[in-house]
């Protein structure tokens, strides 16, 4: 009996990936009244758009996007579905979720891998599994003007990537097993991701630290009086804006002034 090749499974779980991101392409391009055109833009950006940027970074040969006819062939079928049919219904956005994130763990894994064999150390080649993973995401809401959902305010996308990333570099390069690997990377991948959404998983928000203004002891009253009268100065306004300006009929009035009060004096010794 023929020993059975997990690459199949595996290459069916790939295209599957690139049709589900194709889709999601669709819906942003019907979401926005985009013609024909649009939609397969859009489609090819969400379900190859990762692939590209990672073998462009690599340099080692033509992005597989361009080699292989059935990623075309899914992005074809994607956006002629989308265009066609309208996936805003629960069932069908459940399954696209669910197609998603298990083709982000083969995503991942791949990504990771062939960073790997081209050479590359750990840290690097799980940056580009994760970019190989929501770099079509990012280049789909760039083209229609948003900001990518993966920097923020949803539930945790890239962070399940990073986890598969991960656990496939771990298994690859210390235990050798690159089926092992992307097997994992899958199934972990689509439990965390169906659970984060589930949960509404989210990053923790910014932090807001407020750091006292330092309170300098020694200083005179009479100099932080001086600071309070000139408080409202900037670097770049001139220190002699505020200053008046004196007419030659003042400064004679101030010497004859000055003059009298002298003249006083003299006479009170």
């Amino acid at each position: 009996m023929q020993d059975w090749d997990p690459s199949l499974l595996f290459r069916i779980v790939d295209v599957a990936a690139v049709v589900a991101n194709g889709l999601l392409g669709g819906a942003v391009a019907r979401a926005f009244r985009f013609d024909v055109v649009g939609f397969i833009l859009l489609a090819a950006l969400s379900g190859m758009g990762g692939g590209l940027i990672r073998d462009t970074l690599l340099g080692i040969g033509f992005p597989v996007a361009l080699t292989d006819s059935a990623y075309w062939a899914g992005v074809i079928i994607a956006s002629a579905l989308a265009y066609l049919l309208d996936l805003g219904s629960q069932w069908a956005s459940r399954v696209l979720v669910i197609v998603d994130f298990l083709g982000m763990g083969c995503w991942v894994a791949t990504g990771t891998i062939k960073a790997l064999g081209a050479g590359l150390e750990w840290i690097p080649a799980i940056a580009l599994g994760v970019t190989t993973a929501v770099g079509g995401g990012v280049l789909r809401d760039i083209m229609v003007n948003r900001i990518p959902s993966i920097l923020g305010g949803n539930s945790l996308y890239a962070t399940v990537a990073l986890v598969g990333a991960t656990e496939t570099a771990l298994l690859t390069e210390v235990f050798r097993r690159p089926n092992v690997a992307m097997a994992v990377s899958i199934v972990s991948c689509l439990a965390i991701g169906l659970i984060a959404r589930r949960k509404n998983w989210k990053l923790p928000a910014p932090v807001n630290l407020k750091v006292p203004r330092p309170q300098l002891k020694f200083i005179s009253r009479r100099t932080a009086v001086v600071f309070d009268e000139n408080e409202g100065w900037t670097p770049g306004q001139p220190l002699t804006e505020n200053l008046q300006i004196l007419t030659p009929e003042e400064i004679r009035k101030y010497r004859k002034r000055d003059r009298f009060k002298n003249i006083s004096k003299f006479r009170k010794r």
